[in-house]
């Protein structure tokens, strides 16, 4: 046994490399105690492996030392005291403090200049002899973002000054000629539209090369839902001509929800659809066109059908349209249909406004026998603007979007056989996902909408309840002239491709037709698996009105499978 420890002892021994690698030893001295107090004030490392880290070192130690204004140090060979102590001495010398940099007006502005230095004048600037090498970093890139990438800038003409200081000339070179961007070429992604170069990314020939902007510009591309960057941009230098490319992919973004089940009406003979159909058609056509189909048919026998078609950037131009047919249907009582026409103006990837025009038109369907006065034909024209705001969190599979905000605000006018009132109607809708961490996200979403005027119709109420507002109710159960909702989650991630989440609702509305003021609550709880086929999404929930208790059977069970073609 003891034979046997002493073996490994000697193989240990033998192959260790701490047992037979001596650490060295670095000592760097000043002139004096004084500077030598400022060199180990400023900081080096002490022990090394070997002589090239010891000499790296002293390369570093060296260049820190001059750019604190130590230009005239002197540096001493190393000498070898013994096998592991190594001495050098750096003579600091005199410290510059500062520089006073004269330079030309018409080639750097003075509102470049005050972000670097707080003493600026028609003719110079005084720099901090530490901040010399970031401020000329800072004016080279902000002449290069006016068009000259290949501008070098260099001291020139440095005289020492005996209190300290320095002065010098700020010489820009290689500012003859601004570049210009003569040609951009898409790569990997052809048919990308070119309207969204112009509009959306505002790149577009003729525009003075900066590249530093066109890097920032060129990430809103992964805002889009049909297109992403794959790889930065590149420029191509040519004597006469400079050429941008761009690298882009296309995405699948047509997407298809829902379900959909028909039968024959036992009282009519006639074939009837149920269920909902969600279908999203994005950029099919490559000019970054949306187009988009609901349908939804339920147990209380209401029908809704609504069909949607937005062009971005018509002839060239900043301007898109976007229209809308919608087609409601509640049993045999009434009928509404309403016609949306807007213009929209992109201002920026993250904001739009727009105007528009819709024309609602409802109709009777009840017979002389049950009749009811609080359903009638009429007619209503609104007049709308409408701005919004959403920002896209595009490394999340699962949620692409962080916060919207969406305002729409309407007056017109409905006419009816015999009389005419003026009305108002508004619309917010917001959400926002607050990123705890990794796993863990709040999601808060406000939806508000209200209906202003002197008297209503039943068949003008807005109506709502269901996935899409308050979870735990029936599809458009509810109706109201105003209505508020807080939609809450607080989601966890298991996965990459799956999520449990909370489902608290709180709702408030108010039907002025019959004086009804109502609370509405909801809990439940939900999962969100993002499959080859698509996202499943399952939600649990429970609804109540104020005055209720919490029932078993008041639950409300919603499944869908978002599918991405």
């Amino acid at each position: 046994m003891r034979k046997t420890l002493l073996l490994l002892l000697i193989i240990y021994i033998g192959f260790s490399s701490e047992t037979w690698c001596q650490n060295l030893q670095l000592k760097v001295s000043g002139n004096d105690s004084l500077e030598t107090a400022t060199i180990d004030s400023i900081g080096y490392t002490k022990i090394h492996r070997d002589f090239s880290s010891m000499e790296k070192e002293l390369d570093t130690l060296y260049y820190t030392i001059n750019s604190l204004g130590y230009i005239e140090s002197n540096r001493h060979p190393l000498t070898k005291v013994n096998d592991s102590l190594f001495l050098t001495t750096i003579e600091l010398n005199k410290r510059f403090g500062t520089i006073k940099i004269y330079y030309d007006k018409s080639l750097v502005s003075k509102a470049i200049l005050n972000q670097v230095s707080e003493n600026v004048t028609e003719e110079a600037f005084i720099l901090d002899f530490r901040n010399i090498e970031s401020a000329l970093e800072f004016i080279n890139l902000k002449t290069s973002e006016k068009g000259f990438p290949f501008a070098e800038l260099k001291l020139d003409n440095i005289i020492k000054n005996d209190d300290n200081s320095l002065e010098a000339n700020l010489i820009i070179a290689n500012t003859n000629q601004s570049r210009s961007i003569n040609k951009i070429i898409v790569r990997g992604y052809d048919k990308f539209p070119k309207s969204y170069l112009k509009h959306y990314l505002k790149i577009k020939t003729g525009n003075v090369l900066n590249l530093t902007e066109i890097k920032n510009k060129t990430q809103q591309l992964n805002d889009l839902p049909f297109a992403n960057q794959i790889k930065e941009p590149e420029i191509l230098f040519s004597k006469d001509s400079t050429i941008l490319y761009l690298y882009i992919e296309k995405n699948k973004s047509n997407a298809f929800d829902g379900f959909l089940g028909f039968g024959t009406n036992e009282n009519t003979n006639k074939l009837e659809f149920n269920g909902y159909l969600d279908l999203q058609l994005v950029n099919n056509l490559n000019f970054g066109e949306s187009f988009t189909l609901k349908y939804k048919s339920d147990e209380n026998d209401l029908r809704t059908f609504d069909v949607k078609l937005f062009l971005p950037y018509l002839f060239q131009t900043p301007l898109g349209l976007e229209g809308e047919l919608n087609l409601f249907k509640k049993d045999s009582s009434f009928t509404t249909s309403y016609q949306k026409l807007k213009s929209h103006y992109q201002i920026n990837p993250k904001n739009r406004i727009a105007i528009g025009l819709k024309a609602i038109q409802s109709n009777n369907l009840l017979n002389q026998e049950n009749n009811n006065p609080l359903i009638q034909d009429y007619k209503t024209t609104f007049y709308n603007v409408r701005y919004e705001f959403l920002y896209r969190q595009n490394q999340s599979r699962l949620f692409r979007n962080n916060a919207l905000i969406d305002l729409e605000l309407g007056t017109g006018n409905r006419k009816l056989e015999s009389s005419k009132t003026s009305q108002f109607e508004y619309s917010l809708e917001a959400f926002k996902i607050f990123n705890l961490n990794k796993r863990n996200s709040a999601y808060i979403r406000l939806k508000n909408i209200s209906l202003f005027s002197d008297d209503y119709l039943e068949n003008e109420l807005i109506r709502f309840g269901g996935i899409n507002s308050i979870r735990g109710f029936e599809e458009n159960s509810l109706s109201a002239t105003f209505y508020a909702l807080l939609n809450t989650e607080y989601r966890y991630l298991l996965s990459s491709n799956f999520y449990l989440h909370s489902i608290i609702d709180v709702a408030y509305f108010e039907n002025d037709i019959i004086n009804q003021k109502e609370k509405l609550y909801s809990i439940g709880f939900g999962f969100g698996i993002l499959t080859n086929a698509g996202l499943l999404r399952f939600n649990y929930a429970n609804g109540k009105s104020e005055n209720q208790n919490f029932k078993l059977s008041n639950s409300q069970i919603h499944i869908s499978l978002s599918a991405i073609f």
